[in-house]
């Protein structure tokens, strides 16, 4: 991470410290939060439309714009309204992977039920592999995160000798997500180059996000993609940040604001989310 050294006056030193002894956090982590909030920048932030409960439900007409979700953030992952296949936010750009297996940037109005973006600002920048299995990156990936109670985001870039991927297929309005998914398409490819874009989440956001490591995939051509169900590669680059900072918007809608949430959807979503 960049360092910068600046002299201040005394006056903000001794507010400075009375910040650090007040909040009991340290001296760089007030100063980032600080400049963050004064040039309206956010650090280290995880920005989620919708809760995959609601996903779950059956809720997945669009809540908000493309345009307006990559205001909140330059890599991600998530889907289209309808379920209408796998959303890739890569460089601040959208990328739509259709079930037909039809791969294109998606327009600046096209419609979001849920996704979680950030802007991303590596803390780690190391090579892993080599990589067998989807189980084999998640062990990988494990080394690099401090803690359990904290999002992470990851990217992932080299070339795959093989991944396989998957894409939902719109369903009937309504339709729970356990049931779209038995429709999904997968795809195999071999000797591809392209970027992984994934996030880890702590198992007490079980209730509104995916727990544990969730992957979208994206080929170099920009031809190739979907949600990741497997995986082999000899080397790749990862990069890592670690988010402390959670933000939640919810949808509006009619179909949001009358669908009943209460129930626990962790199983229902750990089904829709594996390979069929």
């Amino acid at each position: 991470m960049p360092k910068i050294t600046t002299d201040i006056p005394v006056s903000l030193e001794l507010a400075l410290k009375d910040e650090i002894a007040k909040t009991g956090t340290d001296e760089s982590s007030t100063v980032i939060t600080a400049l963050a909030q004064y040039l309206k920048t956010p650090v280290h932030t995880l920005f989620q439309v919708s809760t995959s409960g609601a996903l779950v439900a059956g809720v997945y007409s669009g809540a908000v714009s493309v345009g307006s979700l990559l205001q909140h953030g330059d890599i991600g992952l998530g889907t289209f309204a309808n379920l209408d296949g796998e959303m890739v936010v890569l460089d601040g750009h959208a990328f739509q992977v259709q079930g037909s297996g039809r791969v294109f940037e998606a327009p600046a109005n096209a419609r979001v039920p849920f996704a979680v973006v950030t802007e991303f600002s590596s803390d780690i920048d190391s090579m892993i592999g080599p990589i067998t299995s989807f189980a084999e990156l998640e062990k990988q990936c494990d080394s690099s995160r401090k803690s359990g109670n904290i999002f992470y985001a990851f990217r992932l870039d080299g070339k795959f000798n093989r991944i396989r991927t998957r894409a939902v297929n719109p369903p009937e309005s309504g339709t729970r997500l356990v049931d779209a998914a038995k429709s999904q398409s997968e795809f195999h490819f071999s000797n591809v180059a392209g970027s992984l874009v994934g996030l880890w989440s702590p198992g007490f956001s079980s209730a509104f996000s995916v727990a544990g490591y969730h992957f979208h995939f994206l080929s170099d051509d920009r031809q190739e993609g979907g949600h990741l169900l497997d995986l082999e590669s000899e080397s790749l680059r990862l990069r890592v940040e670690a988010l402390t900072d959670f933000h939640l918007a919810l949808p509006e809608t009619e179909a949001f604001l009358k669908a009943d949430l209460s129930k626990n959807t962790a199983d229902e979503l750990a089904y829709a989310e594996s390979a069929h």
